[in-house]
């Protein structure tokens, strides 16, 4: 056989990058001598974070459509023009032999043009709502890999495959690291600890949420580490300076943060959501509304009618936050029934899952 070659195109925030990142280190263990090439939009995180992780990207002159009248609106034609013919330019000179998309501005010009190519196609679905761009892709995907059930409303019946999303393998033991997490982020040892998350770009109502609540937060005895991301972190880096509180932009070590923590206070992107799954913390899902669909409500409603986790939406912030946070830190049997349900919706072989849904597709 001729040596493999994949193309992968995922970006815009870290849940696209992540799935489609450990998408290809899984084949790259099975196929130690395959070609790999990430495409992503110019200027998006995608063009920092690939390279990072070892792989080449090549950059698409694409970019999403605004909800209002601008000039970024009327630039997209010609974008999606422009990114068409490159994504047709890449495909001709690299020949996949399979192309895998994982959502964000980029996939959709690179899959259609696979498609039309006769290429084979996969998708990775991450959400329990897809957007627009797979949904219409779906039709001539060979493969959509999802992670909610219910989903055949929205894509063929006989393509969708429940894998669940992809996950970083290290999350699959964090229960034998927490010593070593404590002892890496410098944690009291004598206090339990809440990790913040907003996501790789952070959440401005969560930053303002706990800026607004921190003292109440340290009032109950619990230490705060908050990942308020890069976009607030100049905003909120000041609260450094207090006792027992931690701010960063960005966490390097997912595995050991999670498994020094106690509680969460998340949003409810799909890999927040399907990490959150694997690690098994009790969890306040605090959904973005302001995303495509509500999609986030719904990733995390998932999860709640499960009994795994607590939603509180943003308008309920100011009413509810602190009886439901003093609830579950005072509430032993809380904690171990959400932990242990929102652990039974953890799907820790989904990229193996993915892989092999990939590797049928391989023509020999």
């Amino acid at each position: 056989m001729s040596k493999l070659k994949f193309i992968l195109s995922g970006g815009g925030t870290g849940g696209h990058i992540y799935p489609a990142v450990a998408i290809a280190n899984e084949l790259k263990s099975r196929f130690p001598e395959a070609e790999f090439l990430f495409v992503g939009a110019k200027d998006k995180m995608e063009m920092q974070k690939v390279p990072q992780a070892g792989y080449q990207i090549n950059g698409l002159w694409i970019a999403g459509l605004q909800r209002k009248l601008t000039l970024q609106n009327a630039m997209f034609p010609l974008k999606l023009v422009s990114s068409l013919l490159t994504s047709r330019q890449i495909l001709k000179s690299f020949k996949p032999d399979v192309v895998i998309g994982t959502g964000g501005f980029a996939s959709g010009p690179l899959l259609q043009m696979a498609n039309s190519m006769d290429i084979p196609t996969v998708i990775q679905e991450q959400n329990s709502y897809p957007g627009i761009t797979n949904k219409l892709l779906s039709k001539r995907a060979n493969a959509i890999c999802v992670a909610y059930e219910n989903l055949e409303r929205f894509f063929p019946k006989d393509k969708i495959v429940f894998t669940g999303n992809p996950v970083r393998q290290d999350l699959l033991d964090v229960e034998t690291k927490t010593a070593e997490g404590i002892a890496y982020f410098k944690l009291d040892t004598n206090k339990k600890t809440l990790l913040v998350l907003g996501g790789s770009l952070g959440a401005r109502r969560v930053n303002q949420l706990i800026a607004k609540e921190l003292d109440f937060l340290l009032q109950s005895g619990i230490q705060v580490f908050w990942q308020c991301g890069k976009l607030y972190f100049d905003e909120y880096q000041h609260f450094n300076e207090r006792e027992n509180v931690q701010v960063v932009a960005f966490i390097d070590k997912m595995d050991l943060i999670y498994a020094a923590a106690d509680f969460v206070i998340s949003r409810a992107g799909a890999s927040s959501v399907s990490e959150l799954c694997l690690v098994g913390k009790p969890t306040i899902f605090i959904p973005s509304p302001n995303v495509a669909e509500d999609h986030q409500t719904k990733n995390a409603k998932a999860i709640v009618d499960k009994n795994g986790a607590i939603l509180l939406k943003e308008n309920e912030l100011e009413e509810k936050f602190e009886t439901t946070f003093s609830d579950l830190i005072s509430n032993k049997d809380l904690q171990l029934t959400l932990s242990q349900n929102i652990k039974k919706l953890a799907k820790p072989n989904a990229t193996k899952d993915i892989v092999e849904q990939i590797i049928k597709l391989i023509k020999t």
